[in-house]
């Protein structure tokens, strides 16, 4: 049975916060679960879809899980997995 309520990657904090540093607003939907984003990030007038995937941890344990996966092949608008810090602010164009 899928998993329905999704836990925050270890560096989301970390990754929330930097975003929140150069001006753009947050909001954490992880808990949705159900393969949907981590996050969704406004700025300068657009907004991201962002999937965190720990950065620290070996490429076989940062794969999308399975409903994440499903969720992204039926997504008809953009999403972007980010590892860290710089790959999310370069996700959203601040860098």
């Amino acid at each position: 049975m899928p998993r329905t309520r999704a836990k925050a990657d270890t560096n989301q904090s970390k990754i929330v916060k930097v975003l929140r540093a150069v001006g753009a607003t947050v909001t954490s939907t992880h808990q949705l679960g159900k393969g949907f984003p981590d996050i969704v990030v406004g700025y300068k007038g657009h907004n991201y879809l962002l999937e965190i995937k720990d950065g620290d941890k070996p490429p076989s344990q940062r794969k999308l899980t399975a409903d994440e996966q499903e969720w992204h092949d039926k997504w008809r608008g953009t999403v972007k997995i980010v590892n860290n810090e710089t790959e999310a602010l370069t996700a959203i164009g601040a860098k």
